[in-house]
Parts: C-alpha cells; structure tokens; sequence
C-alpha cells in the first residue's frame, strides 16, 4: 500500500498557487512528489481539490495501483465522498472518474500534523515556475525529513 499525502498554498501578493503531492511506500520511504504551481486561484478550497487531483496524478506517474490520498481538508474529502456539486464540483467529478483507473484508491482526512512534507513542497513551489514538477529518483531538497506511518 502506497500512501500519497497532499496539501496546497497560495501566494497571498501574487496570486499564485501550488498544489503539491508526495508518495511513500509501507515503511515510510520516498518513491516520489509533484507539484503544479498556477496562477490566478484564490480560494483555498479549490486548491485544496486541485492538490488532491494531483495526488491522483502522482500516483499515475508511479504506477501504482493500491493507494490511501491523505487530505488536511475536511471539506474537501467529504466533498470527494459525497459527490458535491459546488464550485469546485468539476474537480470532483474529475476525481470520482480517475478512481477507475486504479484497483483501491481510500481518501481520507488526516491532521494537518501528518502532511508537513506535502505542506513544504507546496510552499517551496510558490516561488517555482509555473506549471506541473516532478521529483522521482530524490525528494526536493528539505523534504522528506518526516515519517507517516499508514496506520495513522
């Protein structure tokens, strides 16, 4: 089981923001972030949608097939489970069909305590350009120094 933990933030002065993703095997191990840094969104729920869309594509990129997504977002997960229809509800739907493309995706909410990595990349991509980023072989420099058991 892989678990993936997201999280997003947003430039307060520029309107720019990040949505970031990071993956962890069983025993805590990196195999691999992301994150895709935007301009012109301000509301942090919306992100906070688009960072679990990017969880998603990480695990894509990985290949992996069994995963847990992790949220700090209450909001946002039970939006996910529930299907909603709000503003950020093309998110969702989008989210609810790429389920289909993996045999066990489980998304949950989780303390904001056990997301300070995703929480980093997404603060650190703020000041990267704009687009989609990738970390597969290491961890962007300071990342990574946490470990999340999946039994939290």
């Amino acid at each position: 089981m892989v678990k993936i933990n997201v999280d997003a933030a947003i430039s307060k002065n520029d309107l720019i923001a990040a949505a970031a993703a990071i993956a962890r095997d069983d025993n805590g191990h990196f195999l691999g972030a992301s994150a895709l840094v935007l301009r012109g969104i301000s509301d942090p729920e919306v992100m906070e949608a688009i960072a679990c869309r990017e969880g998603m594509s990480l695990a894509l990129d990985l290949q992996v097939v069994n995963f847990r997504l992790a949220s700090d977002n209450q909001n946002v997960v039970k939006n996910i489970r529930q299907g909603s229809h709000g503003v950020y509800g093309q998110i969702i739907h989008e989210i609810k069909e790429r389920r289909f493309s993996f045999a066990s995706v489980e998304i949950v909410h989780e303390r904001r305590e056990s997301n300070v990595d995703a929480h980093n990349i997404a603060r650190s991509a703020l000041f990267d350009d704009l687009g989609r980023h990738l970390w597969l072989m290491s961890p962007p420099y300071g990342v990574c120094n946490s470990y999340i058991s999946l039994d939290e």
